[in-house]
């Protein structure tokens, strides 16, 4: 996919599977803008109008937007604050509206629009013990995107990616020797890669997804195998 003269905006965009969406981009052809929490808090409006004027002002247009940051510490939710819960959801829910916002008004007065990925979660489609407010912002985003998709057509195009099991250095930090264990419940054999999720990004960015909004894509490499089915081999 040739990408060359289009500009890419990328949140949570310095490491992991944002740090490979950034990547895949370059190399075909795309201006990429990547950036952690360090340069633009996505959660701070202000922060993120002052972001999306500064890449229109220099690069004259933006294409696509992926909407990777977020994330959430384990906290069981019975003992979590509600300062961490509120902070959960902004960054996973609140903030992807505030750059998509922002973002549309640029696209809705280009020829071509452009296109706006959020990068949600299987924790969103599931139960999500441990991070509840996580699993509950995701839910809202693959949501949201719908409700955006619908109001925002046929000039800018809105879709989530379903993210499973993704081996990424958070990944290993939190598995640790159970890494392949864990692995081995995904019927494909391994987790996704930030390549994985990447190259579905490059087909919703690009032309060949032109009559796709408003989807959630899973990928999640056929889900994880049901519980049940370790204890009928039992």
């Amino acid at each position: 996919m040739d990408f060359t003269g289009k500009v890419v905006l990328v949140t949570g965009g310095t490491r992991g599977i944002g740090a490979g969406i950034a990547r895949r981009f370059r190399e075909a052809g795309a201006h990429v803008v990547a950036f952690g929490r360090s340069e633009c808090d996505v959660r701070d409006p202000a922060q993120v109008d002052r972001l999306i004027t500064t890449v229109v002002e220099r690069h004259g247009r933006l294409d696509v937007v992926v909407n990777n940051a977020g994330g959430s510490p384990y906290a069981e939710a019975a003992t979590a604050s509600p300062r961490l819960h509120t902070k959960v959801i902004e960054l996973n829910l609140i903030a992807p509206l505030h750059v998509s916002q922002r973002a549309n008004a640029v696209m809705q007065t280009q020829g071509e629009g452009g296109s706006i990925i959020m990068i949600g979660s299987v924790s969103g489609a599931r139960p999500s013990p441990g991070t509840a407010a996580y699993g509950a912002a995701k839910a809202g985003l693959h949501h949201l995107a719908t409700s955006l998709a619908v109001e925002w057509a046929p000039r800018v195009r809105v879709n989530s990616l379903v993210v499973g099991l993704a081996e990424t250095e958070a990944a290993r930090d939190h598995y640790g020797d159970s890494l392949a264990d864990v692995s081995a419940t995904v019927p494909m054999g391994r987790m996704a890669t930030p390549d994985d999720v990447a190259d579905a990004c490059l087909f919703l960015g690009s032309p060949l997804s032109a009559y796709i909004t408003g989807a959630s894509i899973a990928l999640h490499g056929g889900g994880e195998r049901p519980a049940y089915l370790a204890a009928v081999r039992r």
